[in-house]
């Protein structure tokens, strides 16, 4: 039988609002020379810190409403992943998702969504109270 597929793990009341989970992930989607935009976001509600990112729903809307397969399961990571050379830049994946973790990138015009890194999240490697975990 086939291990389970790792997830993201955000533990809220762990987390002190540092920001530390934005900076890794805009270092892990840019270039030496410039910062990505982060795929994750810090938000405060009732002046409480809460991480929010792509959920990586099991029957996700994004991945469904696709008109042309941009969108699919990675086998191994099992994250919702981007194929750009097929989006034809619909923005139908940002409509669709319920919780609002797919944006729009309009200087690529392109949908940024949560990626887990390949496997190995920034977010959660740099996060110092553990709030985040793969696993």
């Amino acid at each position: 039988m086939r291990s389970p597929t790792p997830m993201l793990i955000i533990d809220w009341r762990k987390c002190i609002g540092c920001r530390t989970c934005e900076l890794a992930c805009a270092m892990a989607k840019g270039s030496p020379e410039k910062l990505g935009r982060p795929r994750i976001a810090i938000h405060r509600p009732d002046d409480a810190p809460i991480p929010m990112t792509c959920l990586q729903c099991l029957e996700a809307a994004c991945v469904k409403i696709c008109p042309v397969g941009a969108l699919s399961r990675h086998p191994e990571t099992g994250a919702v992943v981007l194929d750009e050379n097929r989006c034809i830049h619909c923005q139908s994946c940002v409509a669709a998702c319920p919780f609002g973790h797919i944006s729009w990138a309009e200087e690529s015009r392109t949908p940024l969504k949560c990626d887990l890194c390949d496997g190995q999240p920034a977010c959660a490697k740099f996060c110092p109270t553990g709030a985040l975990t793969y696993k």
